[in-house]
């Protein structure tokens, strides 16, 4: 279950990753599956290329993009990897707002 975002950050998430952009999401989440998670961050791009590219840099796998019939494909990054990757990002504002360490 997603919440603590707005209509409008969703939106503009969906519209870069339809712009072929890499774009990240951060919201609260919560799934039985995952117990001490509170957070998942969305980072998404309509070029599975590009993706592919960005998440290379991160040891991230082609195969861990999620393909959804909704059209916007996405890496989920969860923990540490989640806290890790938005820093060298540059988006401590995420952090700030959903991560809690």
């Amino acid at each position: 279950m997603a919440f603590g975002l707005t209509k409008q950050e969703l939106n503009g998430w969906k519209q870069q990753v339809r712009n072929g952009q890499i774009a990240f999401l951060t919201h609260y989440w919560l799934d039985d599956r995952f117990p001490d998670v509170r957070s998942v961050t969305k980072v998404g791009c309509c070029n599975i290329d590009a993706l592919t590219r960005w998440g290379k840099k991160y040891g991230l796998k082609k195969e861990w993009i999620h393909q959804r019939k909704d059209g916007f494909p996405h890496f989920d990054l969860l923990g540490d990897i989640q806290y890790e990757i938005l820093m060298k990002e540059g988006l401590q504002d995420h952090i700030s707002r959903f991560v809690k360490r």
